[in-house]
C-alpha cells in the first residue's frame, strides 16, 4: 500500500499523487499517468506493482485543476461524467503537472520513465517529445498519439495497442507506425483498457504480456539498472 502527498507544479497548482515505494532503494522510479477514471484503485495497482518490482511509482492526479480527488469506476454513467472532463483538459498545463511528479520521483532516485494509460497513453507520448532527461515512456492504448506522431521523442518510446480497440482504429496505429519508425509498437488481441482485464480474462493474459515487455524495456532503456 502507497500512501497519498500533494504536488506543486510551476504556475503554483497544487495537486493530489498517490506514491508507492519499494522496500530499501528503488532500482529507479516510475510517474504513472492516469486514464480518464482519475488516480483510481487500477492506476493504484499499478503503482503498487511497480514497488513490487523495485520502482518508486508516483501517480499525478491530472484531473485536479478542475475537479479534486475524482476518481471512478467503469459503469456507462461514470464513463459519460469521465469523458466529459475532457472537455477541461488544457495540454500544457498537463505538461506542468507531469514535471511536478518527475521532479518529486526524482528526489528519490534519479532515472525516471513515463508509464501511461489511455489519456496518460497519449500524455506520455507528447511529455517525451517535450520533456528533456526521462530515460523512457511506455503508452497504452493511446488514442491522441497519431495526432502528435510527427514529433519527436527525446527518449526511447514503447506503444501497446489493442487490435480489437473501438476507440482507436488500426489506421491510427498505422499512421503512428510510419511516423514514428523509431517507437517499439506491440499490439494484442484485445480492446480499449485490456490492462484492467480482470484475473483470468483473456485481456488480463494480453496485459501480462505487455507488462513483462515494458519491465524490460524499462530495463534495457536504462530506466533500472541491468
Amino acid at each position: 500500500m502507497g500512501d497519498m502527498l500533494r504536488l506543486r507544479a510551476a504556475d503554483g497548482h497544487e495537486l493530489g499523487a498517490y506514491r508507492a515505494a519499494p522496500q530499501g532503494a528503488p532500482r529507479g522510479g516510475i510517474v504513472v499517468l492516469q486514464e480518464i477514471f482519475g488516480v483510481n484503485a487500477h492506476i493504484r495497482g499499478v503503482c503498487d506493482a511497480f514497488a513490487a518490482e523495485g520502482y518508486v511509482a508516483i501517480a499525478p492526479a491530472l484531473f485536479d485543476r478542475f475537479v479534486r480527488d475524482f476518481e471512478s469506476g467503469y459503469s456507462p454513467e461514470e464513463i459519460a461524467t469521465a469523458l466529459a472532463y475532457l472537455k477541461s483538459l488544457d495540454w500544457d498545463a498537463l505538461m506542468l503537472d507531469t514535471r511536478a511528479a518527475i521532479d518529486r520521483v526524482r528526489e528519490e532516485t534519479q532515472a525516471v520513465a513515463l508509464v501511461g494509460f489511455c489519456l496518460g497513453g497519449s500524455l506520455a507520448f507528447l511529455a517525451a517529445t517535450r520533456l528533456e532527461g526521462l530515460d523512457a515512456a511506455v503508452c497504452y492504448y493511446g488514442g491522441m498519439i497519431a495526432k502528435f506522431a510527427d514529433a519527436k521523442p527525446l527518449c526511447p518510446v514503447m506503444m501497446h495497442f489493442g487490435e480489437t480497440d473501438a476507440s482507436i482504429p488500426m489506421s491510427n496505429v498505422e499512421t503512428v507506425r510510419a511516423a514514428r519508425p523509431d517507437a517499439v509498437i506491440h499490439l494484442y488481441p484485445a480492446g480499449h483498457g485490456f490492462n484492467r482485464g480482470a484475473p483470468g480474462t483473456p485481456d488480463a493474459a494480453q496485459a501480462a504480456i505487455a507488462w513483462e515487455r515494458s519491465l524490460r524495456f524499462l530495463a534495457e532503456t536504462g530506466s533500472a539498472p541491468r
